[in-house]
């Protein structure tokens, strides 16, 4: 039965394609969607109006009779669209003023007749599509429809094919699903039938990688099912380039070659000062790397006391990765000896290729690396930091606080702000690496790579774009189970730029897809660089929360609805304080502080109040996670708030009971030091702020829920 119906698509798709047409007509479009059971109305082809009055009153009701032309896509804007027609009188007028309306919109049109479709039912509009998204491929939508689908623009996207449960899923991802499950005595929609219709059109685009665009809009959605009041399918220009891809195994091998060198090469290194060449050499030199390191100049012999050789080829022995210190318009001859030579991976500084223009360089090498097997990182990059090997193989200031932090760019600038933040921070890092223009090498191999190594508990990637869009998604599902990642997509607002045939095309705007898409990899997206950074540095030092239950402690009413305020943005759930934990609370605090949720124990409390408070906190299997409103009073001074809630927090542990602990601290600058107190024994605190602690929290809980340790999705 499978084959049968694409082999009917198959017929008609070539068919379309034989006549240079890009567009199906609506008749072929109920050909496709029988073949898929996509459900839509009983419709037929009038092409004079005889045949229009005989089918019309064939249907026995009001009919909707729409234009069919190949060369008219946007019906409505033609005013080739009549809705509630009836009666034979009606019909006939309906029909010529259709025509006579395409004609006027496009003289040119070939009008193919009228379609006549049997009146559908009121119900919820909604729009079911699909869409060819240069980053993710076959990508399908679901979202309100109607006439005004892009003004609501309230849509949620998919990676195609979905199954029935993903599909689903959708239907609660749009911020209108409280609509579909009925409102004001109204009847909710057959949920099961409209996931069937986003299922079996997210299989035809995945059957069919030549169909570009698919809508179905309006689809009428009522309690009794779904049905499509009209399809519409456009097909691709050309066809789509496939990527070079590489296996799992293929990836772990010359990524550890890349990241765990025993022998480098520096092509292009140099004595003079000042030279990128001179600073990767020394950088390798100083920052203490055990492995060999081989200068390649063919116009020196000695550089930083070692042997420097003419050619890479003349290295002795094995050579795990070549760094690149020359300028762009001798890379390629250069990269060929590399080849020669044998070396796995060779790692671009220079600038001067794609991002200048020069696209024909940049295919040039990446050409020369595929034939020789050489994997490239870069060009135009800062280098990378593999700090667990005493690595600095860049031009860049030197970074050696080991930590588990793996950090990526795909910016220079960007990478210097984060080496900045590290030090600033004391953030230990496994890893510092720049992408650049991603000839080869991207996010997906490095995700693969620090998904596996063991110094590495959290990623966190600043990227402009992805080459491969699967491919990421496929290594983040798999390292998200492990892991945190942090994303931060920089070009939010380039969303929707492109030219699109449908409702669908126009509504999956750059952002909006990778929105979704991330969210359904699992990874957590950041909103700032410095959001970025603080969830990178914060989530291997929070515990992974059990449960849903936040409680707030604080000694300010006012922190207090900041931080309920903050806990709600985030997505989290504020513990309804059952009345013995209530009763239990209320034993600490004055009769003019507040229990409930936040506990609110005033600011003038001795250091008692608050350690007895958090102990209670920390000891209730209900609660899940802590969240501190500190307030400076000379009562109960900045450190020793900081150091009485590291004891306790730290006892606990020590018993086996770990929960996150987050803290805002409000007050003069001593705060400062009392918050790295704080973050230095396993609590993340920061100063002057409601929000950040918060958001940390909320980034742990999506991470916990993406990787399935908390259920209820992400």
């Amino acid at each position: 039965m499978a084959e049968d119906r694409v082999l009917r698509v198959r017929t008609l798709l070539d068919a379309v394609r034989a006549e240079g047409r890009t567009a199906l007509t609506a008749p072929e479009g109920k050909v496709v969607a029988d073949a898929y059971g996509i459900a839509v109305p009983g419709e037929e082809l009038a092409r004079d109006v005889d045949e229009a009055v005989a089918y019309a009153a064939r249907f026995g009701g009001p009919v909707v009779m729409k234009i069919v032309s190949p060369d008219i896509l946007h019906k409505t804007d033609a005013g080739g669209v009549i809705v509630g027609v009836e009666g034979a009188t009606d019909v006939r007028a309906a029909f010529r003023r259709i025509v006579d309306n395409a004609r006027a919109y496009n003289a040119e049109a070939r009008i193919e007749g009228v379609q006549i479709q049997e009146l559908l039912p009121k119900g919820q509009e909604v729009i079911v599509g699909a869409v060819t998204d240069p980053t993710f491929g076959k990508v399908v939508a679901f979202g309100l429809g109607g006439v005004l689908v892009e003004v609501l623009k309230d849509v949620t996207f998919r990676l195609a094919p979905v199954d029935a449960d993903e599909a689903l899923s959708m239907l609660d991802s749009i911020r209108s699903a409280e609509i579909l499950r009925g409102v004001r005595g109204q009847a909710g929609v057959d949920r099961w039938a409209v996931a069937e219709q986003i299922r079996r059109v997210s299989q035809l685009v995945a059957d069919f990688p030549e169909i570009a665009e698919v809508d179905l809009n309006p689809v009428i959605a009522t309690a009794g099912g779904a049905i499509a009041a009209d399809i519409r399918v456009i097909l691709s220009e050309a066809p789509v380039k496939e990527r070079r891809r590489y296996t799992r195994a293929e990836i772990l091998t010359s990524m550890r070659r890349l990241m765990q060198p025993a022998s480098v090469a520096v092509i292009g290194a140099s004595n003079e000062q000042g030279k990128i060449g001179n600073s990767v050499m020394r950088n390798l030199v100083d920052g203490g790397f055990a492995g060999e390191i081989h200068p390649v100049n063919p116009r020196a012999d000695d550089i930083l006391g070692r042997k420097a050789y003419k050619s890479v080829t003349d290295v002795p022995g094995e050579v795990d990765v070549a760094v690149f210190a020359i300028p762009a318009r001798f890379v390629a001859s250069a990269l060929e000896e590399v080849g020669r030579k044998r070396i796995p991976n060779a790692v671009l500084i220079p600038s001067g290729f794609a991002e200048t223009g020069e696209h024909e360089l940049q295919a040039e090498i990446v050409a020369i690396a595929e034939r020789y097997g050489i994997r490239l990182l870069g060009p135009n990059i800062y280098g990378y930091y593999s700090t667990w090997q005493d690595l600095c193989a860049t031009f860049c200031t030197p970074y050696d606080v080991k930590g588990g932090v793996a950090l990526t760019s795909q910016s220079g600038g960007i990478g210097m702000a984060v080496l900045g933040f590290a030090r600033t921070t004391k953030t230990g890092v496994s890893a510092i690496v720049g992408l650049g223009n991603k000839s080869d090498l991207d996010e997906d191999d490095l995700l693969t790579w620090f998904g596996e190594d063991p110094h590495t508990q959290c990623i966190a990637m600043h990227l402009e774009d992805l080459k491969d869009g699967r491919a990421f998604v496929e290594a983040a599902r798999a390292t998200v189970r492990k892991k945190p990642v942090v994303v931060l997509k920089a070009g939010r607002t380039a969303a929707g730029a492109r030219a699109a045939g449908s409702h669908t095309g126009a509504l999956a705007g750059d952002d909006a897809v990778y929105d979704d898409i991330l969210r359904q990899a699992g990874v957590i997206r950041a909103p700032g660089l410095n959001d970025m950074l603080e969830y990178a540095r914060a989530l291997p030092v929070l515990p992974t929360p059990r449960g849903d239950n936040v409680v707030i402690i604080t000694g300010a009413g006012g922190s207090g609805v900041l931080l309920s305020d903050a806990v709600t943005d985030n997505g989290l759930t504020l513990m309804e304080i059952p009345p013995d934990l209530d009763t239990a609370f209320r034993e600490f605090i004055p009769p003019f502080g507040a229990a409930g949720n936040p506990v609110d124990i005033t600011g003038g409390e001795p250091p008692s109040t608050y350690e007895a408070t958090i102990r209670l906190g920390l000891e209730d299997p209900r609660i899940h996670a802590l969240v501190l409103g500190y307030w400076h009073t000379i009562v109960t001074p900045p450190m020793v708030f900081a150091e009485l809630t590291a004891r306790v927090v730290a006892e606990f542990r020590e018993r086996g009971i770990e929960k996150p602990v987050v803290a805002s601290l409000a007050g003069d600058v001593e705060v400062e030091e009392a918050c790295q107190y704080l973050y230095e024994r396993g609590v993340v605190a920061y100063p002057y702020t409601t929000e950040k602690p918060v958001a940390v929290l909320g980034a742990k809980y999506r991470w916990a829920r993406a990787a399935g340790l908390l259920g209820g999705g992400s």
